[in-house]
């Protein structure tokens, strides 16, 4: 079973090697901002996230499609937390 400190240090690297520097921007700067002060319900949903293609979430991130209903909460955290330049 995997660690919860082990847990995070993965989604911070997976947060960061995303492929689109975009993504790694967005995603990466929230986890170094919250990650360690989210809870296990967030944990999962970030984790679902990022299980989705870059191309799909960053419409969502910037309203260009509609976020689907199982990432709004997380997608919503993520967006008041960083703010593209």
């Amino acid at each position: 079973m995997e660690t919860h400190e082990h847990r995070l240090k993965r989604l911070r690297i997976r947060a960061w090697r995303r492929g689109m520097k975009e993504m790694d921007l967005i995603l990466g700067t929230f986890v170094d901002e919250r990650l360690a002060g989210l809870g296990a319900v967030d944990l999962d949903a970030l984790e679902a996230l990022m299980a989705e293609n870059d191309t799909d979430i960053y419409p969502w991130f910037t309203g260009l499609a509609e976020i689907p209903p199982e990432h709004v909460d997380i997608l919503l955290k993520i967006r008041a937390e960083v703010k593209l330049h």
